[in-house]
């Protein structure tokens, strides 16, 4: 599929665990001819963790997008006006940033765009990673399935017998969930099998 021509926002929340399986999704989109405007939450520009600390992720969106990072949400807001994004995809999506997306509140840049990308009425597309995708955040994603514009990834549980409420996205289908999204379709199947550990 050819993205030429086309603008991508791609934001990171912090479920550090799938960054590495991100990054070459991203490389696929500038490869196949998008504009990557990259886009992280306070906690990716904050936190070092065990898979990589926050600078040398920061690097590697850069190195890979060749745009800045936008990190606040003063950065973040005019998205809206702008209308730069034909889709924006927020990948991993932690169940901690979903359930503020699907309750209105938007206290980061990643939430930020997410709004101005609504208002604009064009396509969001989530790429899900949490805990408790199966627990209390379960509402959360019934809400957002009935939205209007937004659009899922298709998922799984990703280790039913050891955390049985965990889902996570199939990270290697978000271009083409994106460009299904980008016509106003929800690629199909929605709920996958995932391998498991």
């Amino acid at each position: 599929m050819s993205w030429q021509g086309k603008t991508v926002g791609y934001a990171i929340t912090g479920s550090h665990c799938t960054f590495e399986e991100v990054m070459p999704v991203i490389q696929r989109f500038v490869d196949e001819g998008a504009k990557v405007v990259p886009i992280i939450s306070n906690t990716v520009l904050t936190t070092d963790t065990r898979f990589g600390t926050s600078q040398s992720w920061q690097k590697q969106l850069k190195d890979i997008t060749g745009n800045d990072i936008i990190s606040t949400i003063v950065e973040a807001e005019p998205l809206g006006p702008s209308q730069m994004l034909d889709v924006l995809v927020i990948a991993p999506l932690t169940g901690n940033s979903m359930s503020k997306l699907a309750n209105a509140m938007t206290d980061s840049p990643v939430l930020m765009a997410a709004k101005a990308q609504l208002r604009n009425g064009r396509p969001l597309l989530l790429a899900i990673s949490t805990n408790d995708g199966l627990g209390l955040n379960a509402a959360n994603i019934a809400k957002l399935l009935v939205a209007k514009n937004i659009f899922f990834v298709p998922f799984g549980q990703d280790n039913p017998v050891k955390k049985p409420n965990s889902l996570v996205a199939n990270m290697e289908l978000i271009p083409e969930a994106a460009y299904e999204a980008l016509q106003g379709k929800q690629i199909q199947p929605m709920i996958v099998e995932r391998k498991t550990p």
